[in-house]
């Protein structure tokens, strides 16, 4: 190194353990490096909830890089970086998912034979989305630092593709690496997860470039000084633009979240069919109702077809106050020729017990309420895994219903949530959100607490709160900053009572979605690709 003096020294004590990792993964053999890439996978996603082990980030991204460096400059060099990035992404998903394996056990006698299959098709066939972007990018590889912008740039466009295609899965972005800090996520409302994603690939892999791709090194370290002023510039915006106390609340609005912790394989048994119901009522009914406005029960609570019940919306007319309306989610059955059709739905209920509005779950999660391929899996014993024949139908997408008190609300079911510029009806914005879901299906731990990471970053890019009733939690108010002003942890059975922040002006990407995310995708491909030539 050219460096000399004291920040030359300094620069070299950084510089050459950096090396020397990268120097360590070039011997090894074709086997050696997939599983390598598994490993680093893996660490990945420890990132993200509930464990926000970021700074790993800044070793497997890297780690990745290097991989790729190490397939050296074959003609067919794309295959050898496609198997890297997927074994890379089959390691990142593994983990990140593997709360997945809880649905399956809810009628193990049904599905747990399903197990296997399930932990090598889900983060196997997830994994395509980052053995895409490694072959194309090896196609534009370079020597020195512009390969960690191909490879973010072509990471980072199939994160986005992995949110559209089939209906789309944009979980554990890398993006929501930050959603367990309130400063870091305030730049979604400019640009979105999307491109807050693209930010933390470019930064996570920077120290890659300390050593070329022909393993020279070390090199200068201004790619990592680069990369943490990104970072340190994130986080500024997000101090500056965070007001320094709570967000003033809503006239008139006083809510009541129930979180009614009954386990999946308890709710829908019919020798507890009136324990769970009374369970709803009562928590309620708990002193104090006379003063709540807006009460909230999670996706599909009550045990029961409530819209189609008179003597239930009964029930709930003698308990609600006069000036009181339900939110909740439940399952709505429509008669239709040649069979009857069942929605995954909200409803509103006022404190006559009439039904004011509703709203149908357009995002529907395949295998869970849709079989994809029905007939093929119907010959394979292959049944959704939330039981029933068939499965429910779409809804007609992003709706605001107008309610008797309070201001608009733009309804969403579960991972309806975890869909960016898709929450909310851009014919008329509302002025909150309410997210009613049920994530005793994600297991104890992981799955809930990403779901809710994913529901604060929402209120970020929206600018509007949130107010997400969740049947065995993580139940939450949330302010159009992603701030939790109140919440009740997982496995708790208790209400929340609470105020509604008032919401934002409609932000940036409010208005104008991901098109900041495109021209920073484009600047970064351009970058990355034009200063060397293509490297065979």
């Amino acid at each position: 190194m050219a460096e000399t003096g004291v920040f030359g020294q300094w620069q070299e004590r950084l510089a050459v353990p950096i090396a020397n990792i990268a120097a360590r993964l070039r011997p090894l053999s074709t086997w050696q490096r997939l599983f390598a890439a598994v490993i680093a996978g893996g660490v990945s996603a420890l990132a993200q909830a509930p464990f926000y082990l970021w700074p790993l980030i800044f070793l497997t991204l890297p780690t990745l890089v290097w991989l790729i460096d190490a397939t050296g400059a074959a003609r067919r060099r794309w295959i050898a970086a496609g198997q890297i990035g997927w074994a890379f992404g089959f390691g990142y998903f593994l983990i990140g998912l593997h709360w997945e394996a809880y649905a399956f056990l809810v009628d193990a006698k049904a599905h747990a034979w399903l197990l296997p299959f399930v932990a090598i098709l889900l983060p196997g066939g997830l994994g395509f989305f980052f053995a895409a972007p490694a072959a194309l990018s090896s196609q534009f590889w370079s020597n020195s630092w512009p390969r960690i912008l191909v490879l973010a740039a072509s990471l980072s466009l199939f994160e986005w593709l992995r949110g559209h295609i089939l209906t789309g899965f944009p979980w554990n972005l890398f993006g929501y690496a930050w959603s367990g800090s309130d400063a870091m996520i305030q730049g979604a409302s400019l640009f979105g997860i999307y491109a807050l994603s693209l930010t933390t690939i470019v930064a996570g892999a920077g120290p890659a470039a300390v050593v070329q791709a022909d393993g020279r090194g070390p090199q200068a370290l201004w790619p990592i000084f680069v990369s943490s002023v990104m970072l340190v510039a994130l986080f500024g915006f997000g101090a500056w633009r965070l007001p320094p106390g709570a967000m003033p609340s809503v006239d008139g609005v006083a809510l009541r979240i129930v979180q009614p912790d009954v386990p999946q394989s308890e709710k829908w048994r019919d020798d507890l069919f009136l324990r769970n119901w009374r369970d709803l009522i009562d928590l309620t009914r708990a002193p104090g109702l006379e003063t709540r406005t807006h009460v909230i029960w999670p996706e599909a609570a009550p045990p029961l077809l409530l819209v189609n019940e008179p003597e239930a919306l009964k029930v709930l007319g003698d308990v609600l106050p006069d000036n009181a309306i339900l939110l909740t989610g439940t399952i709505r059955r429509e008669t239709a020729q040649p069979r009857n059709r069942y929605f995954n739905s909200m409803a509103v209920i006022d404190g006559k017990g009439r039904v004011l509005a509703t709203y149908d779950k357009a995002h529907l999660v395949p295998f869970g309420e849709y079989m994809p391929l029905q007939t093929l899996m119907d010959s394979l014993g292959i049944t959704k895994i939330t039981g029933g024949p068939g499965g429910f139908s779409v809804g007609l997408g992003a709706k605001t219903l107008t309610l008797p008190s309070g201001p608009p609300v733009g309804p969403l079911i579960c991972y309806e949530i975890i869909f960016p510029a898709a929450v909310v009806d851009p014919a008329a914005r509302p002025q909150w959100l309410v997210n009613m879901t049920d994530d005793s299906w994600f297991g104890p731990w992981v799955g809930p607490y990403q779901h809710l990471g994913i529901a604060r970053v929402r209120a970020v890019e929206e600018g509007l709160p949130v107010a997400r009733a969740a049947n065995t939690g993580v139940s939450a108010i949330i302010d159009p900053y992603g701030r939790i002003v109140a919440s009740l942890d997982l496995n708790e059975r208790g209400i929340i009572d609470g105020i509604l922040p008032k919401a934002l002006p409609e932000t940036f990407y409010g208005r104008f979605g991901d098109l900041l995310f495109f021209v920073f995708l484009l600047l970064t491909a351009i970058v990355g690709v034009i200063p060397r030539p293509v490297t065979r």
